[in-house]
């Protein structure tokens, strides 16, 4: 009887340790993009993007992407947003790093494909402030020019049916974190 006592302890404080340590018990932030289309949640990636999601939250938090509009639409190959301009030009007073240029973060970003969530930047690697697409083609070879060079750090993992359906204009009503 002790011994069964014992290992059940043992194995409870091993699950414990596992769970603390490999982040399995940790579950990444999902933001939900309420556009006039439906909804759409993304599930941000804070391992291989840590400074790209905080970011991003922080926009989420601050009420910046609602009532923005998705300017941007390639068929068959994005959909973006996140311009206040609603050009392409514009974006937060601030700019953020390229996470891609860092090998072990870009290690752990989901390659281009369809549902994966990236940022958008000029020429300049560092340019990445408030604008995002979502890959609109479930083949990767579409989207070979881009690896390794744009932070990915989400993926749609609910609503990709209204995804497809989103064009340059259609609007984010809201944005927000899910609880």
């Amino acid at each position: 009887m002790i011994w069964i006592v014992r290992y059940s302890i043992t194995s409870g404080v091993i699950f414990l340790i596992l769970i603390t340590y490999c982040g399995c018990g940790k579950s990444n932030p999902v933001a939900i993009i309420e556009t006039n289309k439906g909804k759409i949640a993304v599930e941000l990636l804070n391992e291989a993007a840590p400074q790209t999601v905080e970011n991003f939250i922080n926009l989420i938090q601050q009420g910046f992407y609602d009532g923005l509009t998705f300017h941007r639409y390639e068929p068959g190959f994005v959909i973006q947003g996140g311009d206040p301009k609603g050009d392409g030009s514009g974006g937060p007073p601030w700019k953020i790093p390229g996470e891609f240029q860092i090998p072990e973060l870009r290690e752990k970003m989901p390659r281009h494909e369809k549902g994966v969530v990236a940022m958008a930047r000029t020429a300049n690697p560092d340019s990445a402030g408030s604008q995002f697409y979502i890959c609109l083609n479930p083949d990767p070879n579409r989207y070979r020019h881009l690896e390794g060079k744009y932070t990915t750090f989400g993926r749609v993992i609910e609503g990709s049916d209204v995804v497809v359906l989103l064009r340059k204009g259609d609007k984010m009503n809201r944005v927000k974190l899910k609880r």
